[in-house]
């Protein structure tokens, strides 16, 4: 079985934390916006954009158990840079 590339920029997921972005179809109302406490949610268009923080690959896998477990259409996950130092908790 080949490989999975990645992108140049791309480093193995760990147990770091990690900034990401999840795009869902569709605009997610305050009720379902509860499920994801550890993310600020952006309309864009007719889409929801997730941002947050999350702790290690395991949160993230549990953020996507809970994407489909709520039947929302789940359309990226994209691991972005924090523009600032302090994006990632540090002081």
């Amino acid at each position: 079985m080949p490989a999975h590339l990645t992108a140049p920029e791309d480093k193995p997921m760990g147990d770091d934390p990690a900034l990401y972005q999840i795009r869902v179809s569709g605009h997610l109302g305050p009720t379902l916006l509860t499920a994801f406490p550890a993310f600020v949610p952006q309309q864009q268009g007719a889409e929801t954009v997730l941002t947050g923080l999350l702790p290690d690959a395991a949160a993230l896998y549990g953020v996507l158990a809970e994407i489909e477990a709520l039947g929302l259409d789940l359309l990226e996950v994209r691991r972005v840079r924090p523009r600032h130092r302090q994006d990632l908790g540090s002081t």
